[in-house]
């Protein structure tokens, strides 16, 4: 397994998501957790909107079944997002006292006296940075949380973060075989094509040269939440050129994806939804693959991506 620095947070490369362990039999999500483990997957990722707050809940009763110490695993969760009544999205929140609340509830449905890295979810273009700056230091100076980061942020808004002495450790967002989108502008600069519009904000970049590190999710899927290109007839030559460095690897085609992921020097980390011990098994083969540059472009090329 691969691992990263978060600041002083020694994290997996591979993080197991508990987005949709609420509506698994819990035997069946504690399975997966011990596979995950076993392989040396140290951090799980949740938000307080998963399931309602009930994927905290679940995890908190799963990690105390299994006996885990507190201090062999890393927790991420989220927060800011706010839902009406009937379950959709209402507004971002990133308000000091919104953010305190929020960890508060976290805390009590983890049952769980800190968060490792607490993620801000979604953009608020209403934010005070030197508001969240204060909410932030409260919640470290009372040990509540270890460290903080983002999560779908562009450069400049992390920059805007930055400026009020928020130290951003991660940035988690969308990327993968199906969603090349974080690399396709930085191939097409100064061009007339559709590639080379900015759609993912500069993140990569910014990331890079101030070491955040990014994190990875809906790694296998194309569009936003539109399915996988694993199998799909959709995309018949990368899954050819998958099969093929499958095979070159000893993997499977899913793990391959993986690794495509963390072959690229921006992304420390990929957070995966599966919740069968089987598939995380080989997913977590691609913490040991390392692609050549020429089988990292040869899979970016597959998606029908072509360079200027």
């Amino acid at each position: 397994m691969k691992y990263c620095n978060l600041r002083d947070i020694h994290a997996s490369s591979i993080v197991m998501g508990c987005m949709r362990i609420a509506d698994k039999p819990l035997a069946q999500t504690e399975k997966v957790m011990v596979e995950a483990m076993r392989t040396g997957v140290n951090m799980f990722d949740l938000a307080d909107v998963y399931g309602g707050g009930d994927c905290e809940k679940v995890f908190g009763v799963a990690i105390r079944d299994l006996g885990v110490p507190r201090k062999d695993y890393i927790l991420q969760t989220k927060c800011g997002i706010r839902k009406d009544n009937v379950g959709k999205i209402a507004r971002y929140d990133f308000s000091k006292d919104y953010i305190l609340s929020s960890v508060e509830g976290s805390l009590k449905r983890l049952n769980m006296e800190y968060i490792d890295v607490l993620l801000l979810h979604r953009p608020d273009t209403l934010v005070d940075p030197y508001e969240v700056a204060e909410a932030f230091e409260r919640l470290s100076e009372d040990g509540k949380v270890r460290a903080f980061g983002v999560s779908n942020f562009s450069a400049q808004q992390i920059a805007l973060f930055r400026s009020s002495g928020i130290e951003v450790v991660a940035n988690q967002m969308q990327f993968s075989l199906g969603h090349t989108l974080p690399v396709d502008a930085g191939f097409n600069v100064n061009m007339s094509k559709d590639e080379s519009v900015t759609r993912a904000g500069d993140a990569l970049e910014y990331c890079r040269a101030k070491k955040i590190p990014l994190q990875a999710w809906s790694p296998l899927q194309y569009g936003f939440f539109e399915g996988t290109f694993i199998g799909n007839e959709k995309f018949p030559k990368l899954n050819a050129v998958l099969s093929e460095m499958a095979e070159k690897y000893e993997c499977t085609p899913t793990a391959i994806a993986f690794a495509w992921i963390l072959r690229h020097p921006a992304f420390g980390q990929v957070v995966t939804g599966t919740t069968t011990p089987e598939r995380m098994r080989d997913i977590c083969k691609a913490g040991e693959i390392n692609l050549s540059h020429k089988d990292w472009y040869e899979l970016y090329m597959a998606t029908g991506k072509t360079l200027p």
